[in-house]
């Protein structure tokens, strides 16, 4: 039977538990500006760096002359979500996950639906795609919630000076 029924693996969740991995999440047809934020910053950062980009091709069986459309499509559903994540936020007490794009406004049907390898699974059993993409739906809700979660939390400051600190009250005890 067509159409997985396992959520797709998180690449860029792995590489953000490494903690010293510059992360981005990009669309270029969605927000250009943060497109080339998260290359200059890649760029810039003193370690590695991967940045994750949506990018559409014939197989997804839509015109790609609408690819623009489509990728702004799969990140407002909330399939794309945009975020950078920069370890050196950490250092500022800051956040190092930024999101870039707002929390789902159409639901997902609206942008798998444009695209022939979903429409096929439709066609073939439509109560399997219903059941498919509800699932689908709540794995996007759930982790868009996971990254906005994430973003909300600072990490403690880990410099040698509050190192330093921690092992000089130590050894006044």
């Amino acid at each position: 039977m067509a159409g997985k029924s396992l959520p797709k693996k998180d690449l860029s969740m792995i590489a953000m538990v490494y903690g010293n991995v510059y992360v981005a999440k990009v669309s270029m047809g969605a927000k250009d500006a943060q497109v080339v934020k998260a290359f200059q910053e890649a760029e810039s950062y003193d370690g590695p760096s991967i940045i994750i980009a949506y990018s559409h091709c014939i197989a997804h069986g839509f015109d790609l002359v609408k690819g623009c459309e489509q990728q702004k499509l799969a990140v407002d559903s909330g399939h794309w979500p945009l975020f950078r994540y920069d370890p050196r936020r950490v250092e500022a007490g800051e956040s190092p996950l930024q999101m870039d794009s707002a929390a789902p406004k159409i639901d997902l049907g609206s942008y798998v639906r444009n695209e022939t390898r979903y429409r096929m699974v439709e066609q073939q059993n439509p109560d399997h795609f219903k059941h498919l993409l509800a699932m689908a739906q709540r794995e996007v809700t759930n982790r868009y919630a996971t990254y906005e979660n994430l973003a909300h939390l600072t990490m403690p400051v880990n410099t040698v000076a509050a190192e330093e600190a921690l092992m000089a009250d130590k050894a006044a005890k």
